[in-house]
C-alpha cells in the first residue's frame, strides 16, 4: 500500500494485493505462524466462508483505514503483510471471548486478551510498523464478527466450546 500510487494512479489493485507481500521471510514467518495458531481457533466457529470473508474484509479495511490515515497527514509510508487481517482474526476472537464471557475454544480470555494487548503496544514501540492497519483490521474484526457469529450461543456449538478455568 502507498497512498499516492493508490490515489494518483488508480492503483487500488495494491489494497488487496499486499496483503499477499511481505518484507522478508521473519515477517512471513510470523504472521503465518500467528494465524496458524488463532485461525484454528475461529474458522471452526465461523466457518470456511465467514472466516475468509472475516479475513478478506478486515485485511482491506484494515488497508483502507491505513490509506485514509496515510492521507489524513500527509506522511505516506510504504506497507505490507498480513497483519490487518491477523489483527481482524484477533477482532473477531475478542468479540466471541465477551459475548461468550471467556468460553471460546481453546482460547484462554486473559490469555487472549493480553496477547491482543501486547501486539498492539508491540506496534506502537516498534519503527516501521502500520498500527493504522492494526487497529482498522482488530475493529473491522470485531464487528464483522458481530455480523456473522452474532449471539450463537454456546448450546449452538457444544463441541466446539470449552470453559477455560484458568481465565
Amino acid at each position: 500500500v502507498y497512498a499516492p500510487l493508490i490515489i494518483e494512479q488508480g492503483q487500488w489493485y495494491r489494497m488487496i494485493t499486499s496483503m499477499f507481500l511481505h518484507f522478508g521471510a521473519p515477517h512471513l514467518i510470523n504472521n503465518m505462524l500467528v494465524l496458524f495458531v488463532l485461525g484454528q481457533r475461529l474458522e471452526p466457529v465461523t466457518g470456511k466462508m465467514k472466516f475468509l470473508l472475516i479475513y478478506i474484509l478486515g485485511g482491506l479495511g484494515g488497508n483502507l483505514i491505513s490509506l485514509i490515515w496515510d492521507m489524513r497527514t500527509g506522511n505516506y509510508s510504504l506497507s505490507a503483510g498480513a497483519s490487518g487481517a491477523i489483527f481482524a482474526v484477533i477482532g473477531a476472537l475478542v468479540f466471541l471471548a465477551v459475548i461468550h464471557r471467556g468460553m471460546i475454544p481453546n482460547v484462554g480470555r486473559r490469555r487472549l486478551y493480553l496477547m491482543a494487548a501486547l501486539s498492539v503496544f508491540e506496534g506502537f514501540t516498534t519503527q516501521g510498523v502500520d498500527n493504522a492497519a492494526h487497529v482498522g483490521g482488530f475493529v473491522l474484526g470485531f464487528v464483522l464478527a458481530a455480523i456473522f457469529v452474532g449471539k450463537m450461543t454456546v448450546k449452538q456449538v457444544p463441541e466446539l466450546f470449552e470453559e477455560d478455568s484458568r481465565s
